[in-house]
């Protein structure tokens, strides 16, 4: 049914030649921002820009800071430095694996301009304990919601909690598009006038440019299959519960695995389902335990997937930063620990049986 609903809301938008901020990108943005709870909803080209265009409404740049996780997909520190700012990484909790509130408020320098929680995995952070540490200290809170479309933090979804909340499209998430997608959720309407401008090569008027911009408009084909999507996204998001209680469930007294948790106070949208492999005597100088677990289930045809291999203050390109080995040690090791098990809504009983069968018996053999 979905396909054939598909397939009449991209005719009508290739029928209507409006493919570039039509009406179909205008009634996706406004039914996005009621869903979400927003004043304001900006669609873009991706997530990525999402994070890029919320940085520069906000003018941080050179000689600011921006404290973040770096446990998660390298687009939110690399947004972070493409306007100019610093990173600034905080340790993550454990049984969360968002950012280390324990933590936040002593990374806070006067160059802080702005704090961007990732709520990973489709876990809210602690909102209402973030927003007041933001507000003591007079700064920004940028919620990256790539993987949270739908998380609720106390009955607030994420992306309305914050200054900006930045959404991201790609197939894989909750509410995916059949390519790169992206939005900006804000109550503010001059950051949401800002971030408008600056999507339009810094027009405010055609072929006036006001400041220096980008091109980062999402496409109407996208914007009608993710229209068409929005409907069911909350039965969706119930599947996934379901099927992560299941798993929990299913898991519990296998040894060595650490389940993934709610948290109190929020609810969850399993993006992914991770868990902790923590049964280690088996490592070896060249694989880790947790890459021998995974080669064994591929070799049984259930595939999983490892976020993130290379915690952001390790990775290359941020090594100017000067974040050595060891100095995130929660990071380091959740990096080694987690598996993404398989998790989309139409995975059956069956589907899930044999996935954790596998993974029994990997952890047996």
């Amino acid at each position: 049914m979905l396909q054939a609903e598909a397939s009449t809301a991209v005719s009508d938008v290739l029928a209507s030649g409006q493919y570039i901020n039509g009406p179909a990108v205008k009634e996706f943005e406004q039914q996005f921002a009621n869903y979400i709870g927003a004043v304001d909803c900006i669609a873009c080209n991706s997530g990525t820009d999402a994070l890029y265009l919320a940085l520069r409404s906000l003018d941080i740049g050179a000689g600011d800071e921006v404290i973040t996780t770096p446990f998660t997909f390298i687009a939110t520190a690399e947004m972070i430095s493409a306007a100019g700012a610093k990173s600034v990484f905080v340790d993550i909790d454990p049984h969360t694996f968002n950012l280390d509130l324990d933590q936040v408020e002593a990374a806070i320098t006067d160059r802080t301009k702005a704090i961007m929680p990732v709520h990973l995995f489709g876990q809210p952070v602690d909102m209402t304990r973030l927003m007041a540490i933001a507000q003591s200290h007079n700064l920004f809170v940028i919620e990256d919601c790539a993987q949270s479309t739908g998380t609720e933090w106390q009955g607030v979804k994420t992306g309305s909690i914050g200054h900006i909340g930045c959404f991201s499209f790609y197939p894989t998430k909750n509410l995916g598009a059949c390519g790169d997608g992206g939005a900006v959720t804000t109550n503010d309407a001059a950051i949401a006038q800002k971030i408008r401008i600056l999507r339009d090569h810094g027009q405010r008027q055609r072929y006036v440019s006001e400041e220096i911009g980008v091109n980062s408009r999402l496409d109407a084909v996208q914007a009608a299959i993710l229209l068409l999507k929005l409907r069911y996204l909350d039965e969706w998001n119930e599947k996934r519960r379901a099927i992560a209680n299941r798993y929990t469930e299913l898991l519990k007294h296998l040894p060595g695995i650490i389940t993934p948790q709610p948290l109190a106070g929020g609810q969850h949208v399993w993006n992914q389902y991770t868990i902790q492999l923590t049964q280690d005597s088996a490592t070896s100088s060249e694989l880790l335990y947790r890459d021998q677990v995974r080669q064994k289930l591929q070799q049984q045809g259930i595939g999983s997937m490892i976020y993130y291999p290379v915690p952001l203050h390790l990775q290359p390109v941020f090594a100017r930063l000067n974040d050595q080995a060891g100095k995130f040690p929660i990071v380091e090791q959740m990096a080694q620990q987690v598996l993404s098990l398989p998790m989309f809504p139409e995975l059956s009983s069956e589907q899930q049986d044999r996935v954790v069968y596998a993974l029994k018996d990997c952890l047996i053999d």
